[in-house]
């Protein structure tokens, strides 16, 4: 690794050897004109990418001691056409199932959707809400065999039922309760945690991405990060400031 200050994004050196294998090996699959001048370290770029993550900043603001931005979107856009961040998420997944005691191939899933604000630089065609994409989700779900049963909110369509149905996945909706106050839902704890994970990645707060699919990637990119702490026992900085200020006596 360069020298030069750490960033509380980079990752660790036990994450990094987590993941290493994966790039070690898609950076040995290279080949053909200007892939020999190997310049950048490759967890200098993913150092860059969980930076830009976590920060939530523009690529264009990337501080100087990283690769260039431009160099480091590059990689960005290249990990998400090739499906390595997909394969970077799935590794991390299964080890984290593993560590918890779980099979790798899951049986039961809980969806859904959470609506952000998009930025002037995103396509009309890819903003506003349209509930009909919500059972695409059930289309990712299906390429886990596994997966046998769904629990959704009440917010979807009943639509999703039969798209279901047709994949071979039972759709249950959890109902809201109907007494005020806060309620946990059954089953939909874990994705409400979910949520707040993802949120801890500025960069999630807003859709900042011109494609879809580079904010898919965001995500992907956020998980891993999560997820890359559970089997080195690494917990998630805040993004709160300790003081040692007293307090004043009243």
């Amino acid at each position: 690794m360069s020298a030069r200050r750490p960033y509380r994004s980079d990752v660790s050196d036990a994450r990094w050897a987590l993941i290493e294998p994966v790039f070690a090996a898609w950076r040995a699959r290279r080949t053909g004109p200007g892939t020999a001048a190997r310049v950048h370290e490759l967890r200098e770029i993913v150092n860059a990418i969980l930076h830009v993550n976590r920060t939530g900043i523009p690529w264009e603001y990337l501080p100087h001691d990283f690769p260039p931005y431009k160099t480091v979107y590059g990689y960005y856009a290249k990990w998400e056409a090739d499906g390595t961040t997909q394969q970077v998420h799935d590794l991390l997944r299964d080890k984290t199932r593993r560590s918890h005691g779980r099979s790798t191939q899951p049986t039961a899933a809980v969806i859904d959707a959470q609506s952000v604000k998009t930025s002037a630089n995103v396509a009309e065609t890819s903003q506003g809400i349209d509930a009909g994409k919500k059972i695409i989700l059930l289309d990712d779900l299906a390429a886990h065999p596994s997966v046998a049963k769904v629990w959704a909110n009440d917010g979807y369509q009943s639509s999703i039922f039969n798209h279901g149905a047709g994949l071979g996945i039972d759709v249950e909706v959890v109902q809201r309760p109907r007494t005020k106050g806060f309620e946990p839902l059954p089953k939909r704890g874990g994705i409400e945690r979910t949520f707040g994970w993802l949120m801890q990645h500025r960069r999630l707060a807003r859709d900042y991405e011109a494609l879809p699919q580079r904010s898919r990637a965001m995500i992907h990119w956020a998980m891993a990060n999560k997820m890359s702490r559970e089997p080195t026992g690494e917990s998630a900085p805040t993004w709160r400031i300790e003081t040692d200020i007293p307090l004043a006596s009243a």
